[in-house]
């Protein structure tokens, strides 16, 4: 029997026992060739298109296209009109013949940006020549670009340890050199995640690349002599190290992923081609991999960097094309104290961001460099490259200073700020109302968060019993209950605290305009109008902020019909516990209301009137329940007394 299995499709086909048979069986064996040929190459495609998944159009012009698109969002630059053998990318302020200034080039295989293209410009690179992706640059280019920024103070050449720019960007050298232009040339290996070397090929050239470029282009802006701006850039390179950690290898224009690093796998050392590095783990937290690469990085055995206990360093940080800032942040966080207190070094300058990128590949490196005066005020000048980081210059402040107290905890006396040894009368009222509406919100915690489940993100009720254990808490040491508009704003600081989301900023703006109110508009005693009047500027303020209104099926549901029935009832002459109660039934009937309306705010504006004609808007709820609970209470403690 022969069996043919594509992913699970199983296709048995018998022997025939005489000749037609077996000429059927033939045929139709061919036609399910074909199909299952035609399966396999649909599943191909569909690999292929996802894994090599670009925003660009074709892959052999995505470097004349990147430049294109450089110089169109950045005036300071232009590139030389020979694409697309010469792609080299200029300053627009300079011409070779008149420039007085040492012209500074770097440069290498595309894809690798903002490197090095965006490092051109005033205080940083002169030109940048650009190869195709990840491939040297031609003699013809690099000559092109020396020819169109080289001046009477000649040309510094700043080329990565790679043997294809060391070739080609020394033959250019030379020729220039041949044909009356001053050049020097400095080659940056700053590697440090492979052995030394043996033989002749050195260490690579990585992301501390960038920083010696920065150096020279100072220093050549500062009017300095070639033979200067070469010594200061050779020094600057030969006390930087720098090693990688990658999550993925890139994806070239045109070509699929390579499936080299499996899932749950880092490859620390992976080169920026997409080159083997020098191990292959386990995925790590990155502090664990932070830890390894630094003590790389600063061996005594390897001695790649002079850098020991009491030194000065610079440090970047440098994503490799696919990673979030946040993650180079938490990186950067992580190294700084681990350099500062486990190796004993002043960390004087930090760069985060994409420096030196490898396409689309996820991962980060870290460079050291050894710092003193002089080269710190080379990577603090001023420059218009557009891809320099601002804001990184000056000495570094401490990272955190004292968290400032709400006004209401750090200019008051403790006597204000806690609870009264007796309370009064309206202080007796408020203990019971905010008490029993806290503890409605607690018990319905596990209610709320079933319906916000069904219309938002499940998490209301959560985030309402954080607000009301906090309040529960708070108003045994901090409520000065007998003063209505404080304690109104330390429950307001107390949903700042505890409360999270949409949610928390809402009633902390509903406290805090209720507290206004209240502070300019009553003395100490509170009355039941004065209530209402405080509980209208508080809706206003959420309806302001907010953005919602009544019909927008949101808490405001709730509460605009309370507010409505309450000023109704007193100014009819009720009770005021009574006109509490009756408008707590109104606020209770809007918030149920609001299965019958099309969500205008939130999450819930995002799910169909289907599913939300199943409940009723947490939010409003949530306010009718704590608003009902308050009100009865009162009640209750009138009757009582």
């Amino acid at each position: 029997m022969v069996t043919l299995q594509i992913e699970g499709d199983h296709q048995k086909v018998q022997s025939p026992p005489n000749t037609q048979q077996n000429l059927n069986s033939l045929s139709h064996l061919k036609s399910e060739l074909r199909i299952f040929a035609e399966k396999i190459k649909k599943k191909l495609s569909s690999i292929m298109a996802f894994q090599g998944k670009k925003l660009i159009n074709n892959p052999n012009d995505v470097v004349t296209e990147f430049i294109e698109g450089l110089v169109e969002t950045y005036p300071g630059l232009q590139h030389l009109d020979g694409f697309p053998e010469v792609k080299v990318v200029i300053r627009a302020d300079v011409s070779g013949a008149t420039y007085d200034k040492v012209a500074v080039i770097s440069g290498g295989g595309s894809g690798h940006e903002p490197a090095h293209a965006g490092f051109v410009g005033e205080g940083m690179l002169t030109a940048s020549i650009c190869g195709d992706v990840f491939a040297s640059p031609p003699v013809d280019s690099i000559l092109a670009g020396i020819r169109a920024v080289t001046g009477p103070m000649g040309c510094l050449l700043i080329v990565t340890n790679y043997t294809g720019d060391r070739l080609n960007f020394g033959l250019a050298a030379e020729q220039a050199r041949s044909e009356g232009y001053k050049i020097e040339t400095v080659i940056i290996g700053d590697d440090c995640a492979l052995p030394p070397p043996r033989g002749i090929a050195g260490r690579r050239g990585l992301a501390g690349t960038i920083l010696v470029n920065k150096v020279a282009g100072a220093a050549a802006a500062a009017g300095l002599s070639l033979a200067d701006v070469a010594s200061e850039a050779k020094r600057a390179s030969e006390v930087v190290g720098t090693m990688g950690v990658a999550l993925s290898v890139c994806t070239l224009p045109g070509q699929i992923t390579s499936d080299r690093l499996g899932p749950g796998k880092m490859e620390l050392g992976l080169g920026i081609h997409g080159e083997p590095g020098a191990a292959v783990a386990d995925l790590q937290p990155v502090d664990v991999v932070v830890s390894h690469a630094l003590k790389q990085i600063l061996s005594a055995e390897t001695n790649y960097v002079p850098i020991t206990r009491g030194s000065r360093v610079v440090l970047m940080i440098n994503g490799l094309g696919a990673t979030p800032v946040m993650e180079l942040m938490i990186a950067a966080g992580e190294t700084v104290p681990k350099l500062q207190l486990e190796f004993g070094l002043a960390v004087e300058r930090v760069y985060t961001g994409s420096f030196m990128t490898s396409l689309d590949m996820a991962g980060f490196s870290i460079s050291i460099m050894k710092a003193d005066q002089t080269l710190l005020q080379r990577l603090d000048a001023t420059t218009k490259a557009p891809h320099w980081p601002v804001g990184s210059a000056g000495n570094r402040p401490p990272a955190k200073i004292p968290f400032p107290l709400p006004p209401s905890r750090s200019t008051k006396s403790e006597e204000s700020l806690s609870r009264p040894l007796q309370l009064n009368e309206q202080g007796s009222i408020l203990e019971v109302a905010i008490e029993a509406a806290a503890n409605a919100v607690i018990g319905m915690r596990d209610s709320l968060n079933d319906w916000d489940s069904k219309v938002g993100d499940g998490d209301c009720g959560s985030t309402m019993y954080r607000g009301a254990t906090a309040i529960l808490d708070d108003m045994k040491k901090y409520y000065p209950l007998n003063d209505a508009a404080e304690t109104v704003n330390e429950i307001g600081s107390s949903v700042r605290r505890a409360m999270g989301g949409t949610s928390g900023v809402l009633y902390n703006i509903f406290c805090k305009a209720a507290y206004a109110w209240l502070k300019a508009n009553t003395d100490s005693t509170v009355t039941a109008m004065e209530w209402a009047e405080a509980l209208e500027a508080a809706i206003a303020a959420v309806s302001k902020y907010g953005g919602a209104s009544a019909g927008y099926r949101t808490l405001l549901d709730a509460l605009i019909p309370a507010l409505t029935v309450l000023k109704e009832r007193l100014t009819a002459g009720d009770y005021s516990s009574t006109a509490f109660v009756l408008s707590s039934e109104a606020a209770l009937a809007g918030a149920e209301s609001t299965k019958d309306m099309q969500a205008q705010a939130g999450r819930s504006s995002y799910i169909s009137s289907g599913i939300l004609a199943t409940v009723p808007d947490p939010g409003a709820m949530a306010a009718a329940v704590w608003y009902r609970a308050a009100a009865l209470a009162v009640k209750d403690k009138y009757q009582a007394s």
